[in-house]
């Protein structure tokens, strides 16, 4: 387990920072709205030196993001781009609160779903992802991680270790073929193996991997 553990921080490390630099590379290309879909603790609008303009929208369930906003409140948090936080279920009417809350869908975003669509349903993640792209722009750009988890060793160790129970149940696996369903709805996806970007960050991969990330343009 304490192996598994080890493998799992890896893990989280790579994708870290290959979402972080995915981040700041589109923002120092000139687009300023950025949106984390199920942003749950993600602190990437106080920790990331973002250019001036900048307005990044968190949304994830109300209670989550209550939390979160206590302990930000208590530590005298802050963002170093503007922030907008707006508490719903992305299984739900989003777009509309979005919006609402600013977003400019003339201009390009940037978004990210880091962690996100392994607890959809096939149907789920393509409703999602068909809204998403209602709301992108020609230049938009959409980033998630494509066989999450990293390895499949990893995976079935995750569904046998205790501390990942209340994880696990909660998967519905996503679409089978993400980055096939983007390149079929407008966008042009590049997919980074996770081997590669482990090795380029100057790390080893535990384990063989069996995924990476996705970034697609939209057309």
């Amino acid at each position: 387990m304490a192996s598994w553990g080890a493998a799992f921080w890896s893990h989280a490390v790579i994708r870290t920072r290959f979402f972080d630099d995915y981040l700041l590379a589109a923002t120092a290309g000139g687009i300023r709205q950025v949106v984390l879909l199920a942003a749950g603790l993600d602190t990437r609008a106080f920790r990331l030196a973002w250019p001036a303009g900048v307005h990044l929208y968190e949304l994830d369930l109300p209670d989550v993001l209550a939390f979160k906003e206590r302990v930000l409140t208590e530590r005298s948090a802050a963002a170093s781009c503007e922030r907008t936080a707006i508490g719903l279920d992305l299984r739900e009417d989003w777009a509309a609160p979005l919006r609402q809350a600013g977003l400019a869908t003339g201009e390009a975003t940037v978004w990210l779903a880091e962690g996100l669509l392994i607890y959809l349903s096939a149907d789920e993640a393509a409703r999602l992802l068909t809204e998403m792209s209602a709301l992108s722009s020609p230049g938009s750009r959409v980033a998630f991680e494509v066989g999450s988890l990293g390895t499949d060793p990893m995976r079935a160790q995750a569904w046998q270790a205790p501390a990942m129970q209340q994880y696990v149940q909660l998967w519905k696996g996503g679409l089978p073929d993400a980055t096939r369903w983007l390149a079929e709805h407008g966008w042009t996806p590049e997919v980074s193996e996770r081997a590669a970007v482990a090795t380029s960050y100057g790390r080893i991969q535990p384990e063989p991997s069996a995924g990476g990330f996705v970034v697609a343009t939209r057309t």
